[in-house]
């Protein structure tokens, strides 16, 4: 079997400030979304802007420096991972997805 690879990589912006939590074990989670802005032309020679939300994951010392370093509208560049989960709700399959990261870097929305 050929070797694979999860990886994602990503700039964009906080919508909103870091929510970190104490877990047991001293364990701690650090969660943001990420706003990544897009645009391109289409067929017709239009200019298309897209907005694509994804939620990252820090976890222990990164959640502690995630915490203090990223505010709403800090522009962020992650690398991580692609974790999907699988739940049901209301008799529906529902799928989920977030970014565990592995390293960041941040400024601040005017930097």
């Amino acid at each position: 079997m050929k070797y694979s690879e999860n990886k994602v990589e990503l700039t964009g912006f906080a919508g909103n400030d870091v929510e970190l939590k104490v877990l047991a074990n001293d364990k701690r989670l650090s969660k943001v979304n990420i706003a990544v802005n897009e645009s391109y032309i289409s067929t017709v020679g239009a200019e298309v802007k897209n907005t694509q939300w994804f939620n990252l994951i820090f976890w222990n010392n990164l959640a502690d420096e995630a915490a203090e370093k990223i505010k709403k509208g800090s522009k962020l560049s992650i690398t991580g991972r692609l974790v999907s989960q699988q739940y049901e709700k209301d008799g529906i399959k529902k799928y989920s997805f977030e970014i565990v990261v592995s390293e960041f870097q941040t400024t601040t929305k005017e930097g």
